[in-house]
């Protein structure tokens, strides 16, 4: 345990011997994740000497140590172990390191991955960029996005593969022959470079790959076209790149033989995974009708005619016409036809709302008024909030 508390000690006090000079390049952005680093282990060392009396008698020594120091800055206090060696980040215990690992930003393991090759491995691990792949993106990516990455990754690596076939020739032949004649520990360390570089399909690459806005995935955006009246509580699929200047996205709608249609400045607000694994132009296969009763939240696919993709579209379940709509007396919810409403439109509208049928349910609709198909009863509050929080400040006509 003191073995541990004094390698902590170096980690914080110790920079110019910290490691060993990986080249100049490196140094500036070792100095940078420095301080960040140093901070996590006194912040895991206080939380610690809480709950240990020995902790409380380091940290005593460690304030000692510095009031003794004329100029009173750490870096200059060096520190030794039990036998007199000097230690380095690490020489720390793995868990010990694992726990300040997983306190770092996105940024800062990107930071301390260029110091050497033992940290980029520790910190390009899946299970770090996992938790912050949840925090950011995970409310926004889905399965469709994990299968959209997927199909990017082997883009990329047929056209690696189709640029060393090109690049191939009497000079590709030559550079062959003259690699056999390198010597073994040249051949060694071009192995564990390679080794030790960022896997293409790893948890990292594909968090940067969001993160720098060089991937589209798919996802749904709320009132499409900032809020254009004809898409009031609508969600749309559409290919999203995030822009990290702005911290919003640039959304790409796609229509039958047009140009796509081009959306930027998207807040997070409006914005959601696809709700359902079903392609835009697809029917998605109503499983809740059978339950469904008046008042119940609803989204209803909906497109203007079949060449273009279905649009959700918030509503509820209305009355019949026959009924008087007293909860008492109602018998909707056994009658083979189902009244779907949408509010946000005037009584008088013709998109006021529109009838389907319990038991056969397909897409209903025509030329005028467009097509219906498939419904979703929403449950979850959070959604039904959501979708309250874009109603139109006016009554649509």
């Amino acid at each position: 345990m003191l073995l541990f508390l004094i390698s902590c000690f170096s980690v914080i006090l110790v920079s110019k011997s910290f490691f060993r000079p990986f080249g100049t390049w490196k140094r500036d952005m070792r100095m940078q994740a420095i301080p960040w680093f140093s901070g996590e282990v006194s912040r895991f060392l206080i939380s610690w000497s809480a709950r240990s009396k020995a902790a409380r008698g380091f940290l005593h020594f460690l304030t000692s140590s510095l009031k003794k120091n004329g100029n009173g800055k750490a870096e200059n206090v060096m520190v030794e172990g039990l036998e007199g060696e000097e230690y380095t980040l690490l020489d720390l215990p793995d868990l010990a390191l694992e726990c300040i690992l997983e306190r770092l930003s996105p940024f800062q393991l990107c930071s301390m991955a260029a110091v050497c090759r033992s940290l980029s491995e520790r910190c390009s691990s899946d299970h770090l960029w996992e938790k912050h792949m949840k925090q950011k993106w995970g409310r926004l990516v889905g399965n469709a996005a994990y299968q959209q990455w997927q199909c990017y990754i082997a883009s990329r690596n047929r056209a690696k593969l189709q640029e060393s076939k090109r690049g191939k020739g009497l000079l590709g032949y030559f550079s062959i022959f003259s690699d056999k004649m390198w010597n073994r520990s040249r051949e060694n360390e071009i192995v564990t470079e390679q080794r030790n570089s960022l896997p293409v399909d790893s948890v990292k690459a594909w968090y940067l790959a969001i993160e720098t806005g060089k991937f589209r995935f798919p996802a749904q955006v709320y009132n499409r076209e900032n809020g254009q009246v004809g898409f009031m509580l609508s969600c749309y699929d559409a290919e999203l790149s995030y822009d990290s200047s702005t911290d919003t996205f640039i959304a790409r709608y796609s229509a039958p033989g047009r140009r796509p249609t081009i959306e930027d400045n998207i807040e997070w607000n409006r914005i959601r995974a696809p709700a359902v694994d079903v392609p835009a132009h697809v029917l998605h296969v109503s499983d809740c009708l059978h339950d469904l009763k008046p008042g119940d939240h609803i989204e209803v696919q909906w497109r203007r005619n079949r060449d273009f993709p279905y649009g959700w579209w918030y509503g509820v379940v209305g009355h019949l016409e026959s009924c008087t709509g007293q909860e008492s007396h109602c018998q909707c919810h056994l009658n083979d036809s189902v009244v779907l409403e949408f509010k946000q439109y005037a009584p008088s509208s013709r998109w006021r709302q529109t009838i389907v049928n319990r038991r056969d349910h397909r897409e209903v609709g025509n030329g005028a008024d467009g097509f219906y198909g498939g419904i979703r009863k929403l449950c979850n509050e959070n959604e039904i909030s959501t979708w309250k929080s874009l109603w139109p400040t006016s009554t649509l006509e």
